[in-house]
């Protein structure tokens, strides 16, 4: 069972049936004023109009990139450098794509200043903060239609209207959203990529709207109206645009029962499986994401575990990424890093299939937690601690441990102080700091804040303070 839509979608029969007969039909170069090549053109013409109607935007807008990542580099970029006598601020979410925070650090180590709009525990950006980090010379803003990791929704309308009084462009990254809901208005840069609607690899989008300043960061190009150089892919270009076509039909019906299926495991899994939580804002979301964490579980365990019986899904966690460093969405989010299961249900999932899902989850993450020995009563209400508790200590030397070690062995061990007393948890794993307060609030105790490890007899790291209140 496939259900990792959000990174790439499977091909739509329409992408595929549109794909082999424009390789019959689009294969020459649309440059070109022979027949085949005046053929192309017309082809990757009429293309470019469909993905401009969807998207709502001018034909003459619309640039093809070879990926998404590549659409929101050239925009990010050329909108800078088109926008450089303004100034050399750039603002973005906390949450957006990493190609947004790799261009961000570019960015930086070029002179340029960069501020970053928080997120509630929801991983929605408050459109009052963000618009605060406007400024005078802030040349461009960036922020995504709805998150990659949780799905949540951005209040891109809200913060578009502060851009534009601001008269600062506003790039939106819709590649999570293109084609399955409708794109919000007041953007000037818009990117998607058509893998993440059915449509082939390769392509992607930047739509630059008449009147924004852009300027290409790379050498003069003829085509694509300069900003994207190089031969363009007219076959995967129609299969992409015919797909988008297709799938913004269907979206309608479609997007009504995934939200249904979604809203069924946002649901279930908390009472199936004990020690979860379901991220990302309830309401304000996509129809086919869900994200839950999982205390004391190694997400890359159990994303095994699930491919092993039979389903493909995804994780934020840091030990399923190639830098192995804890995902900056839920991060910034202040939810657990570890033991995250994204599913993202492409088109077409049936009712069934979710409902094995949901049948064989709770097994699975029992199994994976069977070793640890722990014991997972629910919490309950948080007794008055007693005065003298109040210096009671133990510290847990974690140190070398990887999470979700550090915290597996503060859930073991806080039971040893009484209420109202304090463990120190001695860790050097970065992602201690960030899960073990989660962990605080799933649980209902209370962290108090770090501390250097030397304090508490370590010789490295820093010490993670937790008052036991329940």
């Amino acid at each position: 069972m496939y259900f990792d839509a959000a990174s790439t979608a499977p091909l739509h029969p329409v992408a595929r049936q549109a794909l082999t007969a424009a390789l019959d039909e689009g294969w020459a170069d649309p440059a070109r004023l022979y027949r085949s090549g005046r053929q192309a053109r017309m082809l990757l013409d009429a293309a470019r109009e469909t993905v401009a109607a969807v998207l709502g935007t001018r034909a003459d807008e619309i640039a093809f990139t070879a990926s998404g990542t590549q659409a929101v580099q050239l925009g990010l970029l050329g909108a800078l450098a088109g926008n450089r006598r303004r100034g050399g601020h750039f603002t973005h979410s906390a949450v957006e794509h990493s190609s947004v925070l790799h261009v961000a650090e570019r960015h930086l180590a070029g002179g340029g200043e960069v501020s970053v709009a928080p997120v509630d525990r929801g991983g929605r950006a408050d459109p009052a903060a963000f618009g605060a980090l406007l400024r005078p010379d802030t040349a461009l803003a960036a922020l995504q239609s709805a998150n990659h990791e949780v799905g949540t929704v951005q209040p891109v309308g809200e913060v578009a209207e502060l851009c534009a009084a601001a008269g600062v462009p506003l790039l939106v990254d819709a590649a999570q959203s293109a084609g399955r809901v409708d794109v919000p208005a007041g953007w000037s840069l818009l990117t998607a990529s058509a893998h993440k609607w059915g449509g082939p690899p390769g392509v992607g989008v930047l739509a630059v709207r008449k009147g924004v300043r852009y300027a290409s960061p790379l050498p003069a190009d003829e085509r694509e109206g300069g900003r994207v150089p190089g031969y363009v892919n007219v076959p995967a270009i129609v299969a992409a645009a015919a797909s988008l076509r297709a799938v913004r039909a269907e979206a309608e019906r479609e997007n009504s029962r995934l939200h249904a299926l979604v809203e069924r495991i946002r649901t279930r899994v908390p009472q199936l499986v004990p020690e979860v939580e379901v991220v990302g804002d309830p309401v304000r979301r996509l129809p086919h994401i869900v994200t839950f964490s999982c205390l004391y579980v190694d997400g890359e365990v159990l994303l095994t575990e699930l491919d092993r019986a039979g389903f493909a899904v995804s994780s934020g966690s840091s030990c399923t990424s190639s830098t192995l460093t804890p995902s900056h969405v839920l991060a910034a989010m202040g939810v657990l890093t570890e033991g995250n299961v994204r599913v993202s249900l492409p088109y077409g999932t049936a009712e069934a299939d979710v409902e094995r899902f949901l049948a064989v989850l709770p097994d699975l993450v029992a199994g994976v937690r069977a070793p640890l020995g722990l014991d997972l009563p629910a919490p309950g209400p948080a007794p008055e601690p007693e005065p003298a508790a109040r210096e009671s200590l133990l510290v847990i030397d974690a140190l070398g441990k990887r999470c979700p070690l550090p915290v597996i062995e503060l859930a073991k061990r806080i039971g040893e102080v009484p209420l109202g007393g304090t463990v120190a948890v001695l860790a050097d794993d970065e992602a201690a700091r960030l899960d073990i307060p989660a962990w605080c609030g799933m649980r209902g105790q209370e962290y108090a804040g770090e501390a250097p490890a030397a304090e508490y007899g370590g010789d490295r790291g820093s010490a993670y303070l937790v008052l036991r209140r329940s």
